[in-house]
């Protein structure tokens, strides 16, 4: 029955590709062969994550179902055997053999912040940094070559695990006291500086703090250097704002990095006027080698009322697509400013902040919505994911026109059982980061208690109620490497392999489940689904090739997932990234 099946699966991939007669003179641009291709064109795993009949599988396990591409400009041809493919060779096709790596449907990191990455690339990188006198060294280091009064900047110290022990202005006043510096958080929740930077921001104890921040006093009485929340932009707002000189260069810095990583799109969140003015640049010169597809931010309400006017991008196909807008709802959890519903476990009287209290707009939301653009609300805790699920269905229930957009929460961290049901009921896409779940776990508990923390980073228990999901990283908040996220996914552990039989396993996904939450669920989630997500005559040429088969390393050693890398990134039929 399994040869049965096998061969019943080729024949509906021979009937929907097939090749040319000897005659055929629509030759290909570029040939893939002798690959392990995965085209995703068999059915969806079922809710609870299993296998359909008609995908690659039987009691061996996972095996590709085709060895072979074609591509003919920004399009694929054909799709089969390399035998079949190679009758597409013409006197100018470039034939690649891939002597057995893997290809996929390329990569969508369907949430990223690639400006923010390209500044960590060009800033002083504090991911991974575990103390406070490790941070304070790299800055050291950075100021023997920054002339004395210019700022430093700094990016990526951990807000939530750092969250029982925030750092402060002395150390680093008395290391570096002859510089500015802001040192931002992984998630940008959470800012610290020092002397220097606070005289230079006019920051006194007696400074305004916006509503949903905190700004920490020390025993003198006097701001400490840590900020949290809202109360992070009073100090970005001081730092001298980059040239658009700088700004376009690590922009192109960030995609360049993705590209490397196997991302063909990115969903880049909340580009305010100048980074959508620089995007548009860039494309109109031709130097976006990955697709954008960017998300307003709906705190630039000049940006939004000029694109309500406009309306929203109606091609797909673009280098820069722009039909959506992202809102901020609540804060973190790490830095206990996500809304929840009761009291946090390790803050008693303490639940977050949300709405007005973190600058949503909720009549631009909805004029926004009005006008036909789909939002991508950030929503962490329970209560903030509540009040957002509450705020899109009474625009739906004003406007039944607007519930056809693919709204989308961003993170979807904290769900109540209760409002589960309510993201399939009402067709919103829960955006979620599995890396997030791995970050977190060492203290989320203690801001949820051991029972709410069940309801959180719940990809399964979303599946099961028949919630869309899509998959992403928050980069550079977290590490973007689509291992990572894989093997986050796949085992719920961290890149230690702890905790052994993964945190609350029973959310897990398995291996179709996510890589379709980075290919073709986000295609779905970006109105692309008929263009990309799956390898197909007919399709964009957008593949991901990399060294490891996913599927079944999941199945025999899933930890070996974190040795992978890319090999190649193919975007719109062209080569942009060779290993």
């Amino acid at each position: 029955m399994n040869i049965i099946k096998t061969l019943l699966v080729l024949a509906l991939l021979t009937a929907c590709t097939q090749a040319p007669d000897e005659t055929t003179s629509d030759s290909a641009t570029l040939i893939l062969t002798n690959a392990r291709v995965y085209t995703l064109t068999w059915d969806e795993p079922g809710l609870d994550g299993a296998v359909m009949p008609n995908a690659p599988h039987d009691e061996s396990g996972w095996h590709p179902d085709a060895e072979a591409i074609a591509i003919k400009g920004g399009d694929i041809l054909f799709v089969g055997s390399t035998e079949d493919a190679m009758k597409f060779k013409g006197d100018s096709s470039r034939v690649i053999d891939l002597a057995g790596a893997t290809v996929l449907p390329g990569l969508v990191d369907s949430h990223t912040h690639v400006f923010g990455l390209g500044a960590l690339l060009d800033q002083v990188n504090l991911v991974d940094v575990a103390t406070e006198e490790e941070a304070v060294a790299l800055i050291i280091e950075r100021a023997k070559s920054v002339p004395k009064g210019e700022w430093i900047v700094g990016r990526g110290w951990d807000e939530g695990a750092w969250a029982n022990a925030y750092p402060d202005k002395v150390l680093l006043t008395a290391a570096v006291p002859d510089h500015p510096v802001f040192m931002d958080s992984l998630h940008g929740f959470g800012g610290w500086a020092n002397q220097a930077a606070l005289d230079a921001a006019g920051i006194t104890a007696e400074s305004e703090v916006p509503v949903g921040g905190e700004m920490r006093l020390g025993s003198d009485g006097e701001p400490s250097g840590l900020f949290l929340n809202q109360g992070v932009n009073m100090l970005r707002a001081a730092v001298p704002a980059p040239s658009r000189e700088t700004l376009a260069k690590q922009l192109l810095l960030g995609l360049d990095q993705m590209a490397a990583d196997g991302y063909t799109t990115v969903h880049d969140a909340g580009l305010d006027t100048t980074a959508m003015s620089i995007l548009e640049e860039l494309e109109a010169a031709d130097k976006l080698k990955v697709r954008v597809y960017a998300m307003l931010s709906l705190r630039d309400e000049d940006l939004i009322r000029k694109w309500i006017e406009k309306g929203p991008d109606k091609d797909t196909d673009s280098m820069l697509t722009t039909r959506t807008v992202k809102a901020y709802y609540d804060g973190a959890l790490g830095s206990r400013g996500a809304r929840l519903l009761y009291d946090y476990s390790d803050r008693p009287g303490h639940r977050g902040i949300s709405g007005d209290g973190y600058g949503f707009n909720q009549a631009l939301n909805a004029d926004a919505m009005k006008a036909g653009f789909q939002i991508a609300i950030h929503a962490i805790g329970d209560a903030g994911n509540r009040e957002a699920i509450d705020i899109l269905e009474s625009v739906f229930k004003d406007d039944p026109s607007t519930a056809n957009n693919r709204h989308r929460i961003e993170h979807a961290q904290v769900i109540s059982p209760e409002d589960i049901p309510r993201l399939a009921e009402l067709g919103i896409i829960a955006s979620m980061e599995p890396p997030h779940a791995m970050e977190d776990k060492t203290w989320a508990e203690q801001r949820l208690g051991a029972e709410r923390v069940k309801n959180a980073y719940a990809w399964r228990t979303l599946r099961e109620a028949g919630a869309r999901l899509t998959f992403n990283s928050d980069n550079p908040g977290s590490d973007h490497s689509i291992f990572y996220g894989l093997h986050s996914a796949i085992t719920r552990q961290d890149k230690n392999l702890q905790p052994e039989g993964g945190w609350y396993a029973e959310q897990r996904m398995t291996a179709d489940e996510a890589v379709r939450g980075y290919t073709q669920w986000s295609a779905y989630a970006s109105f692309r689904e008929d263009e990309s997500g799956v390898i197909a005559a007919g399709r964009w040429a957008d593949l991901t090739v990399m060294n490891i088969d996913p599927f079944v390393v999941a199945d025999e050693k899933p930890g070996n997932i974190l040795n992978g890398h890319i090999l190649m990134t193919i975007v719109n039929g062209e080569v942009v990234y060779e290993r």
